[in-house]
C-alpha cells in the first residue's frame, strides 16, 4: 500500500498534514499553517524536495533520541520526523519520505 499525506485541522483550528507510510505509520508532520492553501503547499513542497539526501537536516535530540527534518529549497522545515532509538531508524524514516511522499495521494480530512 502506498503512503499519503493526511490533511487535518487540529484543536486550535491550524491546519497541519502528517506524511503516513503504507503500513499507517507516521513518518513526518508539518507545523501548523493558518491556511488550507498553505498547507497544500507545504505537502507540495515535501512532494518535490523529499528526493533530494540533502534536504534532510540530521538531528540528535537532548534526550539522545534521533529525529530529521526535511527543508526547502529556502531552508525553512517543511516536515519533522518522530524520535527514533537509533540513527538507522532514522534514516529508514528518511527512505521512507524519500520512497512514498513524490507520489503520495493527499486524504483531505478538513471537510
Amino acid at each position: 500500500m502506498a503512503g499519503k499525506f493526511e490533511l487535518y485541522t487540529d484543536k486550535a483550528g491550524e491546519f497541519r498534514f502528517r506524511l503516513k507510510a503504507g503500513n499507517g505509520e507516521n513518518i513526518m508532520a508539518s507545523e501548523g499553517y493558518k491556511q488550507k492553501s498553505s498547507a497544500e503547499n507545504g505537502i507540495a513542497s515535501v512532494q518535490k524536495n523529499a528526493g533530494d539526501d540533502a534536504r534532510y537536516e540530521r538531528k540528535e535530540t537532548s534526550s539522545g533520541k534521533h529525529m530529521f527534518n526535511l527543508k526547502a529549497t529556502n531552508g525553512q522545515v517543511i516536515g519533522t520526523s518522530q524520535s527514533y532509538s537509533s540513527a538507522s531508524g532514522r534514516d529508514n524514516g528518511i527512505e521512507s519520505v524519500m520512497r512514498n511522499a513524490p507520489e503520495a495521494k493527499i486524504d483531505d480530512q478538513t471537510d
